[in-house]
């Protein structure tokens, strides 16, 4: 008998469920694929059909949470309405809470990312590219209604927020005061600096740089740090108290251009003056050969 989509749907979520349940009691390395079927009521051999391996079935619970915590953020009412920062942190207050309960195996797949990275990563996440096109549509009406400046940076954008959030999970997981409360002010701020930036053009100016900083130095920023709140409330304080940026190019060449002037009668040209015979002409300066490298 043929299964419907919506019995294969059913299936594939029972069986992140279970994997779910049995690798947070047992472990990752503890619990085997037999394990997962039977606790999702299936044959050994059917989990194959939907999971190759144990690893794909961690990336599908991920694929999962991001696909839901996006609908969540889609569906909050006056939604529409927010403006980008506001966006961006219900976008990512939602991951959290979708990951909330299951945060001790959240641990676990940290750990199992660092372990091996490159088969984590070895098929890309469906859900990953669904966030870049959340976040570059978040910045598309945010230019449009004039918040923040022209943005020619849309999709890189969308990726390197999907960057951000893993190192946010990451500083979550370490988090220790009520209620999160760290992770809830290091979420405000950072987005606060990364807003301010956008309203004053830097980051276009930075791009190159700013997305090279932000890959290499991302395992630094999720460490608790008695500096990290400091440095980006300077940060923010800094690009609120500083002066808007400059006009863009074409505006700025149409305003210091001078309006021309009337035009004058044209002067006699100079007489040339005669040669010295005791001061010899100079001759003209030779380039200087560029050294080899």
């Amino acid at each position: 008998m043929k299964t419907t989509r919506q019995q294969q749907d059913a299936t594939r979520r029972q069986i992140v469920a279970s994997a779910v349940d049995l690798m947070t009691r047992q472990g990752f390395d503890g619990t085997t694929m037999k394990d997962i079927a039977r606790a999702a009521g299936i044959g050994d051999a059917t989990i194959y059909k939907y999971f190759p391996t144990k690893d794909r079935i961690v990336l599908g619970y991920l694929d999962d949470v991001a696909h839901q915590a996006l609908a969540d953020t889609l569906q909050t009412p006056g939604f529409a309405g927010y403006q980008l920062q506001e966006k961006l942190q219900r976008l990512t207050d939602a991951v959290l809470e979708r990951l909330l309960a299951d945060r001790e195996f959240v641990a676990q797949v940290r750990t199992l990312a660092r372990r091996s990275p490159l088969s984590m990563l070895a098929e890309p996440l469906a859900a990953r590219q669904s966030l870049r096109e959340a976040v570059a549509s978040f910045l598309e009406a945010a230019e449009a209604s004039g918040e923040i400046e022209p943005c020619d940076f849309k999709g890189l954008a969308g990726g390197l927020y999907t960057d951000y959030l893993a190192g946010v999970v990451t500083y979550w997981l370490a988090d220790t005061s009520d209620e999160f409360a760290d992770t809830t002010q290091l979420v405000d701020l950072s987005l606060g600096v990364l807003v301010q930036a956008l309203r004053g053009g830097l980051v276009n100016r930075v791009l190159q740089l700013g997305g090279f900083v932000l890959r290499s130095q991302m395992a630094r920023m999720v460490q608790h740090s008695s500096g990290l709140m400091g440095m980006l409330q300077l940060a923010k304080q800094a690009m609120a108290s500083a002066p808007p940026g400059p006009a863009p190019a074409y505006k700025a060449a149409a305003e210091a251009s001078p309006p021309p002037e009337p035009s004058a009668p044209p002067r006699a040209p100079r007489k040339p003056r005669a040669a010295s015979s005791a001061t010899p002409a100079k001759p003209a300066a030779t380039p200087r050969k560029r050294k080899s490298a």
